[in-house]
């Protein structure tokens, strides 16, 4: 048993039986993000929030004089306790290039973060933060506001020779100018075999009569709610007000009938290693990390496709050491490194050549299709559509009223 693993099912033997993952935080503020209703949506959602541009807010890069970045990201999402090392590819990194990182897990939560920064962002003021990792809507919002500093691409060769094809080009930053994606991640159904038979579909999740009061969903409304429109003929890509309204009023009647136990961040690992949730809709990184322990916990591919995010890298305005950023991205897309992050977060790699950089790191995990999926499975995954601020605001207020928080 490798070091890494040592330390890992360490972590799954303390507390609630697993390690905080990137996820675990999200319910905390997603369901109270809706329970506040429309005016707290609006308030942490930005919707009055001043626009920048690089003519109205310029930058200062002082990476050539000064050797230090700072880093935040979510928590346990980096490779920790190796040969003594704290984080073994950030302290290569250090080690490599001279700079300073000072890493700060602080995002819980894409609305939280957002809450925090948006005043100083909005006026053009530094927020400490020379990176910091978001996904891929809060991202694109960031990009529409102006917020971001754009990257010089000359800075980041393993980037552009090692992103995977299929993430290059979103309908948001579709030249990569601003963001360089950290991790990618599936949603699609987990399900325990010691308790119920395969469930194949998000329909037949919402539907068999066996399953009824044992099943959960996802507390964030994209992943749900890009289900039910599926469910309902629509396509999350790109859906209309109608198409809307009648996936929202096939949640509501799924709620009604009692099939759904109960709307839930990542707290369902718990839940159906125990057997209280038969199946639910899953992350495929916390179904990784359940099958160390549990064997018959199994992941599926739902027939309506699975859904697709990544979680990105972003340079803020008036962050003053962006070339210092670009040498971090381009660091974490060697595939070696890369390949050593994943081994331990779980989540899909995003980097070309990770794959056969595994076999020297941990060859159990090269045929993982929930770290390195092939081109059948990516062909099957789909995105939620970008939405405008009026949007958001009255689909989070749509969906907290359907899970009834």
């Amino acid at each position: 048993m490798n070091d890494e693993r040592r330390v890992r099912e360490a972590l799954l033997r303390m507390g609630a039986g697993r390690p905080i993952t990137r996820r675990d935080f999200i319910r905390r503020s997603s369901l109270a993000s809706l329970i506040v209703g429309a005016p707290g949506l609006l308030s942490a959602c930005g919707t009055d929030a001043a626009q920048q541009s690089g003519d109205s807010c310029v930058s200062t890069d002082l990476s050539a004089t000064e050797k230090s970045l700072f880093f935040s990201n979510w928590p346990e999402y980096i490779d920790v306790a190796r040969h003594g090392r704290v984080m073994p590819t950030l302290d290569a990194f250090r080690e490599t290039t001279g700079i300073d990182v000072k890493y700060n897990a602080d995002i819980n939560d894409n609305n939280e973060f957002f809450a925090k920064v948006q005043n100083q962002l909005a006026d053009c003021q530094a927020v400490g933060r020379d990176i910091f990792v978001l996904t891929d809507w809060m991202a694109a919002k960031m990009i529409n506001l102006g917020w971001l500093q754009k990257l010089d691409h000359a800075n980041l060769p393993n980037v552009d020779a090692n992103l995977r094809a299929e993430l290059k080009g979103p309908a948001w930053d579709p030249e990569r100018e601003y963001s360089v994606p950290w991790q990618s991640g599936l949603t699609g159904i987990a399900y325990n075999a010691a308790y119920t038979a395969e469930v194949g579909s998000m329909s037949q999740l919402m539907t068999r009569e066996d399953l009824k009061g044992k099943v959960s969903l996802l507390s964030e409304m994209r992943d749900t709610m890009g289900f039910m429109l599926k469910i309902t003929g629509a396509d999350p890509e790109a859906f209309s007000e109608d198409e809307w309204a009648a996936a929202i009023a096939q949640l509501e009647e799924h709620v009604a009938s009692g099939q759904i136990r109960r709307f839930t961040g990542n707290d369902y690992v718990d839940d159906l290693n125990a057997g209280n949730l038969v199946a639910c809709e899953a992350w495929s990184g916390d179904v990784i990390a359940m099958q160390y322990d549990n064997p018959d916990i199994k992941w599926v591919l739902p027939e309506e496709g699975v859904g697709l995010w990544s979680d990105n890298m972003l340079v803020p305005n008036k962050a003053t050491h962006k070339a210092n950023a670009e040498a971090l991205m381009n660091h974490y897309y060697d595939p070696a490194v890369a390949a050593e992050l994943a081994a331990w977060v779980n989540y899909i790699c995003p980097v070309d050549g990770a794959r056969e950089s595994m076999e020297d790191i941990d060859p159990s995990l090269v045929d993982n299709q929930l770290i390195f999926p092939d081109e059948e499975l990516l062909s099957s995954t789909w995105e939620f559509m970008d939405l405008e601020d009026t949007q958001q605001t009255q689909y989070d207020t749509d969906f907290s009223r359907a899970v009834g928080a």
